[in-house]
């Protein structure tokens, strides 16, 4: 016999993403918001994703109006999703979360960014990874840190952990700006 007339598909390779999680709104008494990051967690290691490494939760200081403290973590998924639909799976979960986009930088119950993928980066009109603001920010660096501290950024080629070395250096005080 000769062979199979069925054409191949290739399954797309599986990639590396960080993803950036958040919450500074409970669910109820009984979800606070790092219990909302532990549940977000379980969410992200269901198929077509896998969790492959978890940063420890720290609390922030909100940016923007909230003023809720956050609960923040990270964590490294493998999955065949593309960018835009990881994206749209990101979203799903926020949704199953109680997430209603309503303010920019307002309370929410959960919040999940993709900051860096393996491939570099990924522009489209709903996404841009990296994210844009990632590496000014401490709450994502410092979790991020703790799992994929070589990764590197692949607009600047700087590792997670050089860029938060950066923000963490001392800046230097401009002695015209004296306060007498």
């Amino acid at each position: 016999m000769g062979k199979s007339s069925k054409p191949r598909h290739n399954k797309p390779k599986k990639r590396l993403y960080a993803i950036a999680i958040g919450s500074n709104r409970p669910l109820s008494r009984k979800l606070p918001p790092r219990a909302i990051v532990a549940a977000a967690l379980d969410a992200l290691d269901r198929k077509p994703l896998r969790v492959k490494a978890v940063a420890p939760v720290i609390t922030s200081r909100p940016v923007g109006p909230s003023s809720r403290d956050y609960a923040n973590s990270a964590a490294i998924i493998r999955t065949r999703l593309s960018p835009p639909e990881l994206l749209a799976r990101l979203q799903k979960i926020e949704r199953r979360f109680g997430r209603q986009r309503r303010q920019r930088w307002g309370a929410r119950t959960l919040d999940l960014d993709i900051v860096l993928w393996e491939d570099g980066a990924c522009r489209t009109p709903r996404l841009i990874v990296p994210h844009p603001a990632y590496a000014a920010r401490d709450f994502v660096l410092r979790p991020l840190s703790a799992i994929a501290p070589r990764w590197r950024d692949p607009r600047t080629g700087l590792s997670v952990n050089h860029l938060r070395a950066r923000m963490e250096r001392p800046k230097p005080v401009d002695p015209t700006l004296s306060t007498r």
